[in-house]
């Protein structure tokens, strides 16, 4: 038994809480590392399919995810145990080396980009599910490293500045694959398919929409969408640290937490835009542009997933794999159609704010099911235990009745 009193193991858990979401940044930085990159190694019109290729890697690590961390932890009839496995770990490599060893080329680029994105995703979702904490800030450690000294190369205009963002993702992967004690939990088949389902509907959204704005708005406003949406995604860093942690148990310690670092995530990004951080990290496509309105947009949207995590990780707690999918579903298409409709405008700020009104749509519809499903399952727990109780009045009714009637052979 610890010796720690609830407070000082409260603050401990909180404090390495608060330190592996910030090593979540290395996450974040590697699609704004990799578009910095390219502003300066690539022309226009392959920066804008760099862009594209962002999103589809993006796309790529949350199918990886679902498949390998989400399934499992969703399984509710399992242990939920996850392990980085081997295979990925080993395709993260080759495609790693072959990157450097090709220089600046779009398509090897292109190619590698969503092995290297997934194998990053999955590791991350691995060490913090199993709480690997430590493990967890090294590898986030090299990750930080390798994009500082790719974004200062490209800054420098080195044409292997592709390289040490590269060999940072693979120093962070060999890492976080490393053995466990545990062994992965084999995930319930009919589980995985509807996360699976639900992560290819949701996923896609991201990389259509930017397809679109690629062929309909030109290359600049493509890599300025990606840009946008690759700064705001810093608040989805606190975001899916709490919705991994939900999908283990409820923890009010862990929504604090993720909610004040949205916050402040806010602030930074504000504060980073005044000072004019992004408009030399982006180069041309963001300083020739009005960024600061589809910015707050952007923010606002990210920041609104924090009332859909909430619930949604509840349902997904309870195993509602197809009822998530079928919601996911219809959400999807919200999101598409609003976005879509705003691309109509020539807006990337009517864009984002097509993406924040679907948000708080989905939040109302997932509070809802919860609710709805939270009121089922307290009307079969009343209907159970008054069935309980009904059966023990009728006994013991049925004993008394027995004990007032005569015995056989006695006297009536």
């Amino acid at each position: 038994m610890s010796l720690e009193s609830p407070a000082p193991m409260r603050l401990r858990r909180a404090t390495m809480s608060a330190i592996t979401l910030l090593g979540g940044v290395s996450l974040a930085v590697i699609p704004a590392a990799t578009v910095s990159i390219a502003s300066r190694l690539f022309t226009t019109a392959e920066q804008g399919v760099i862009a594209v290729a962002v999103t589809v890697a993006t796309f790529a690590g949350q199918l990886a995810f679902a498949v390998i961390v989400e399934s499992r932890l969703s399984s509710a009839g399992t242990e939920r145990r996850v392990v980085f496995p081997l295979w990925l770990a080993a395709a993260s490599v080759v495609a790693g080396i072959a990157v450097i060893a090709t220089g600046p080329n779009v398509v090897s680029l292109c190619i590698g980009l969503p092995v290297l994105v997934a194998a990053l995703e999955v590791g991350r979702g691995v060490s913090v599910a199993e709480r690997l904490d430590r493990r967890e800030i090294w590898a986030s450690i090299l990750v930080g490293v390798g994009a500082l000294a790719g974004v200062l190369a490209g800054f420098a205009g080195q044409a292997w500045a592709l390289a040490p963002l590269v060999a940072g993702i693979v120093a962070a992967t060999v890492v976080r694959c490393l053995p466990v004690e545990h062994r992965a939990s084999r995930p319930e088949p009919r589980v995985m398919g509807w996360v699976i389902a639900d992560t290819a509907i949701t996923g896609s959204v991201s990389p259509l929409l930017n397809s679109m704005i690629l062929a309909f708005l030109g290359p600049n406003e493509a890599v300025l969408f990606a840009a946008i949406s690759t700064v705001s995604g810093l608040l989805a860093i606190p975001l899916n640290f709490m919705r991994l942690r939900l999908l283990k148990e409820h923890s009010g310690l862990d929504i604090a937490v993720s909610g004040a670092a949205v916050v402040a995530a806010v602030a930074a990004l504000l504060v980073a835009e005044w000072l004019g951080f992004f408009g030399l990290l982006f180069g041309e496509a963001w300083t020739t542009s009005a960024t600061l309105l589809p910015l707050l947009v952007a923010c606002a949207w990210r920041a609104a997933s924090l009332a859909t995590t909430i619930p949604f990780a509840a349902l997904r707690r309870r195993g509602e794999v197809r009822l998530v999918t079928g919601l996911r579903a219809l959400v999807s298409a919200i999101t598409f159609g609003l976005a879509a409709l705003a691309l109509a405008t020539g807006s990337l700020a009517a864009v984002f704010a097509g993406l924040l009104v679907a948000e708080l749509v989905s939040a109302v519809i997932y509070e809802a099911a919860r609710r709805r499903r939270v009121a089922v399952e307290r009307a079969g727990a009343e209907g159970v235990t008054d069935a309980a109780g009904r059966a023990a009045t009728d006994g013991a009714t049925a004993v008394r009745h027995a004990g007032d009637r005569p015995h056989d052979g006695a006297p009536s």
